[in-house]
């Protein structure tokens, strides 16, 4: 059985106290072990990290990008090899896989362009004979800490943004799916980054302790569950870091009368129960202004989730794959029977399903409450599986009502027509990434991704132009270099430029 272990200096290093088994969610049975990194082992990570954070960050921005230039070129390669080291860990399709991996080579083309967006503030003369700039510096040491969802994408939302501004990086990914970050070392190694300036350990809460704990860590990068994301930013602030933890949500879709409802039935059939739901992006409620638009939406994702073809990822023309463990399988089914029991209609079950050559796989098939009420636990909770719960309002004030009081502000959409409506909705929403008949508003990656209230924990999103604030300190030069022979007064009142 295969042992996924840590990659610290441009080695794989294999030995560690403890490990814990890798399943393959699609056969619910492990296939390999993974080590889990002591806080000794932590420890060598970052110092190598610091050991080499110098010389990186002494190294000419156009090089650090032509890394990434490679970089991306090794990803497309290999995308394949990435893809099904993906699918084997998590369960989710290969299109899906790819999909994701598609996003995070964005992030990485984003980073190609660092002598641009690294370029600093200058302006002359200020004073007399006085100039003024401003640059970008490298913090040193920073660590990203990935969920098991997107064991390729999240982390590259941080690390080629950390790495193009200078810094070196440790990376701590979930313990679930732990072979797409290693492969994502061998090629940053391959693509030309020196050894030790990115790091990967794998492990649990000792290995996140560790990180939090370290002074030589700089800043932690975080995205997972909200209790977590809660956790790390205050951990980390206690111990002097600079930290974003992105958190949970429950997005909600407002469909408006006037909306086009075949193209809103496809694209939420996608956002709800894509990657079996297990997304912070994934449309979780349907929120109906009318009776009768309910009626119609519910009547129309019935017929289209009999489609759904539910499966493994090794099978063809398979829409979505299991969930990730078995203990995610029970409280997704567990939710299911919550639902029921406090009076949601269940319009589609997705409980019991089993898949023929797979019955031992952790599948929840596509479900679909109606008449869900504000206080219900599927409607309250981030159940993080492929449920979809219908609430139903009389008008879009009250509908965006409920989506501004609930504890989340990751994503939300208004599917419409009506570009009144639209601009009202965007403008006036306490949610960080709105989407108009797009439910899944995932912004490219020349923008940043980051949610409001307790779906974001820290001042700055991820990737995009808040990455370089992140990642870097800002530096303000004032120079003076005045005439010789001139012999200047000493000034005791506070120096003003314009005098």
């Amino acid at each position: 059985m295969k042992t996924y272990g840590h990659y610290i200096g441009g080695r794989a290093i294999e030995s560690s106290a403890q490990s814990q088994d890798v399943f393959n969610p699609a056969l619910g049975k492990a296939v390999a072990k993974v080590a889990l990194a002591s806080a000794a082992e932590v420890g060598t990570a970052v110092e190598t990290a610091h050991a080499a954070f110098p010389a990186w960050a002494a190294t000419p921005v156009a090089k650090r990008a032509q890394v990434m230039f490679r970089f991306k070129v090794l990803l497309e390669r290999d995308a394949k090899r990435i893809c099904e080291a993906i699918s084997e860990h998590h369960g989710k399709t290969i299109d899906d896989a790819m999909g994701e991996l598609i996003r995070g080579i964005e992030v990485v083309e984003y980073a190609c362009g660092a002598g641009e967006i690294l370029k600093g503030e200058h302006s002359k003369n200020v004073g007399p004979a006085i100039d003024a700039w401003s640059e970008f510096q490298p913090i040193g040491v920073v660590a990203g800490i990935t969920p098991f969802n997107f064991p390729a994408m999240v982390p590259m939302w941080m690390f080629p943004m950390a790495l193009a501004c200078g810094n070196a990086f440790v990376l701590k990914p979930s313990e679930r799916d732990p072979g797409a970050a290693l492969i994502l070392a061998e090629l940053l190694e391959e693509a030309g980054l020196p050894k030790g300036v990115f790091n990967v350990v794998n492990g649990g809460k000792e290995a996140v302790d560790a990180l939090l704990a370290h002074p030589l860590v700089k800043a932690v990068s975080f995205v997972g569950s909200t209790p977590i994301a809660e956790y790390i930013h205050t951990t980390g602030i206690a111990n002097g870091k600079r930290v974003q933890a992105l958190g949970g949500a429950k997005n909600h879709a407002i469909v408006m009368p006037d909306a086009d409802l075949d193209n809103a039935v496809s694209a939420m059939i996608g956002a709800a129960y894509g990657s079996a739901g297990e997304r912070c992006m994934a449309l979780s409620v349907a929120v109906c202004v009318g009776d009768s638009v309910a009626d119609d939406l519910v009547a129309r994702l019935k017929t289209a989730i009999a489609k759904i073809k539910v499966g493994a990822y090794t099978q063809d023309g398979i829409d979505m794959g299991p969930v990730v463990t078995a203990q995610s399988r029970d409280r997704i089914v567990d939710y299911i029977g919550k639902g029921v029991a406090e009076g949601a209609e269940l319009v589609v079950d997705g409980r019991g399903i089993t898949v023929p050559g797979f019955e031992n796989g952790y599948f929840v098939g596509p479900t679909l409450f109606d008449k869900v009420k504000p206080g219900m636990a599927v409607y309250t909770d981030e159940i993080f599986g492929p449920v979809l719960c219908v609430v139903r309002v009389d008008t879009l004030h009250e509908g965006m009502a409920l989506i501004d009081a609930h504890e989340f502000g990751n994503g939300t959409c208004l599917f419409t027509r009506d570009g009144e409506a639209a601009r009202y909705f965007t403008d006036n929403i306490q949610v960080g990434m709105v989407g108009i008949n797009v439910p899944l508003p995932v912004p490219v990656a020349y923008h940043s991704f980051g949610g409001w209230k307790r779906s974001l924990f820290g001042d700055l999103h991820i990737y995009g132009p808040d990455s370089v604030r992140f990642y870097t300190k800002r530096k303000a030069v004032t120079q003076r270099w005045p005439a010789s022979g001139i012999e200047e007064k000493t000034q005791f009142a506070f120096p003003n430029m314009a005098r």
